[in-house]
């Protein structure tokens, strides 16, 4: 079967090509905006099988992948900031703090038309920050893509002071563990 990853992120891309399967992407056209009331990690299973349900329709024959990620402190969410203003004010919010990331994955299968999904968080503890700090990193690495504004996988290491979580990949967008364990029950080889 073929295998679609419903994302055109180039970090989930780099993640699933550790598994070294072939695999496509296709862009899901989904409004990811949060429903009222709905709880972060809801908004992100919601968001990861929506995705992969707006792409399986146009690949028959074949498991289509989707992820979503929502981070949040209590109530208040940070998602893509989009702008360095934005990216700094979210930086500033979370200094100090712990901030818990849902990475949420789907897996859909557009023969047998099961769907899988789970939802990975991460826990993530930022060090004090001074505004210079912040300001030198969302300039030196320009986080406007990422939710919560801090790239684990790049300089944004340096901003934390802990992470706690089942699987490292998740916080950089792509539970690797889970999407084995899914592929795996879907009748794919690994390794």
């Amino acid at each position: 079967m073929k295998l679609v990853l419903a994302s055109t992120s180039a970090y989930r891309r780099a993640l699933l090509e550790r598994f070294g399967l072939p695999f496509v992407t296709a862009r899901p056209e989904v409004d990811e905006t949060p429903l009222p009331g709905e709880a972060p990690p809801a908004t992100a299973n919601r968001l990861a099988i929506a995705k992969a349900q707006a792409v399986a329709k146009d690949h028959a024959d074949a498991l289509i992948i989707g992820s979503d990620q929502v981070a949040h402190l209590g109530d208040e969410v940070f998602g893509k900031p989009g702008t360095v203003e934005r990216a700094i004010a979210q930086l500033q919010r979370m200094r100090g703090k712990t901030v818990v990331f849902h990475t949420a994955l789907a897996l859909v299968n557009t023969r047998s038309g099961a769907v899988l999904a789970d939802s990975v968080p991460t826990w993530v503890r930022f060090r004090e920050l001074s505004d210079a700090e912040i300001v030198r990193y969302v300039d030196k690495e320009r986080p406007l893509d990422c939710a919560g504004s801090a790239k684990s996988e790049g300089l944004g290491i340096t901003l934390l002071e802990s992470l706690s979580g089942d699987d490292p990949t998740a916080l950089v967008g792509l539970p690797l563990i889970a999407l084995a364990r899914m592929l795996r029950a879907e009748g794919v080889t690994l390794p």
